[in-house]
């Protein structure tokens, strides 16, 4: 691997003077701790450039690094770290009472192609977004840039429908559940597509100002992988939703709930690629081992590297930004773990 110098672009925010928690040993210093984050990302060996960027929900405090080319403005591709993000534009249609998750596609899919008593059709939106709707097998004009997304959807389930599987039976991390549920959302908003309402969500939030689904093409975006975004709008992104900002109580719950429940694991990027087997939220992996765990971490990383986490349980967001070659995810996460332990003490330490 290639070892890349540590750009000019170091922050440390929120680490100057101030007086100590008491529930801090002494010896704790955030600025000292947020020194060894930044030695350690800037000696750390990487096949690409990368901007790391930490945030404490608590009060503000971050850390960044920016190695070369990299910065927190790049505009990078998103690959799966979109499915948090699609994830969260539904559920506030649901949140709006637009949608529920108990919905089934045929009730805003007019074209819906298998007849109601189809094992598929009994399809919710809550299993689409856990990836357990039965739905294995994914249509290839989800890559063309020309085809059409609602006809695309609808080739799609066709070709599941000899699948033999059964909905909340299987777990199967593919992109079809996202587009079937994106097709859903679109036509629950009553907008001509899903930039329309995407575009609805940045004008409402003020979240991913210069970011777009636009994958193979804005016309027929990849949902659950299509997204262009810099490093800080994701970590903004990240800052709202662990601040309840994005959605109420009660589906912020059950977003980070794990939703994969007993259904059996036909394909895991987190057991195959990272061998752990992390359950599912709504978008976004919950990362401790097995179907019953309780996590207070939770992420979305992406086939070209990049991280996003939210970690409830040491009080801290965090975006590893990056884009290297397509399936680094588990470079990513190698690197990512690598800093996760100085990440944790800086979080950790109330001593400024």
């Amino acid at each position: 691997m290639r070892h890349h110098w540590l750009a000019a672009l170091v922050v440390l925010s929120g680490c100057g003077g101030g007086s100590s928690d008491s529930s801090t040993p002494p010896s704790c210093s955030r600025a000292e701790l947020g020194k060894t984050l930044i030695q350690q990302a800037t000696d750390l060996s990487v096949d690409t450039d990368f901007t790391l960027l930490v945030e404490r929900i608590s009060d503000g405090a971050s850390v960044s690094v920016a190695r070369n080319s990299s910065s927190a403005v790049t505009r990078y591709e998103s690959a799966s770290t979109s499915k948090w993000v699609t994830a969260v534009v539904i559920l506030r249609l649901v949140e709006q009472g637009k949608l529920s998750l108990d919905d089934k596609p045929s009730r805003w899919i007019a074209e819906w192609p298998l007849a109601a008593d189809h094992p598929l059709s009994a399809m919710t939106l809550r299993q689409l977004l856990s990836f357990t709707s039965g739905l294995v097998d994914e249509p290839l004009c989800q890559n063309s840039p020309i085809a059409d997304f609602a006809n695309c959807v609808v080739t799609g389930v066709q070709q599941n429908a000899n699948s033999g599987r059964t909905p909340g039976s299987v777990f199967h991390y593919n992109s079809l559940h996202l587009q079937v549920a994106g097709l859903m959302a679109v036509r629950a908003a009553g907008v001509a597509n899903w930039t329309a309402l995407f575009r609805q969500f940045q004008q409402s939030t003020g979240l991913f100002g210069t970011s777009s689904y636009d994958l193979p093409s804005a016309s027929n975006p990849r949902l659950a992988g299509g997204m262009h975004w810099t490093g800080q709008e994701y970590l903004d992104f990240l800052r709202a939703l662990a601040k309840g900002q994005l959605l109420g109580a009660s589906l912020q719950a059950q977003l980070l709930a794990n939703q994969r429940g007993n259904a059996t694991v036909l394909y895991s990027p987190a057991l195959a690629g990272f061998g752990v087997d992390w359950p599912y939220g709504l978008g976004n992996w919950q990362e401790c081992s097995g179907s019953t765990c309780t996590a207070s971490r939770y992420s979305s990383p992406g086939a070209y590297g990049a991280y996003p986490v939210l970690d409830l349980g040491k009080g801290y967001i965090a975006m590893y930004a990056r884009q290297g070659a397509l399936g680094t995810f588990v470079l990513g996460k190698t690197q990512v773990d690598a800093l996760t332990p100085a990440i944790n003490a800086w979080a950790s330490c109330n001593n400024r």
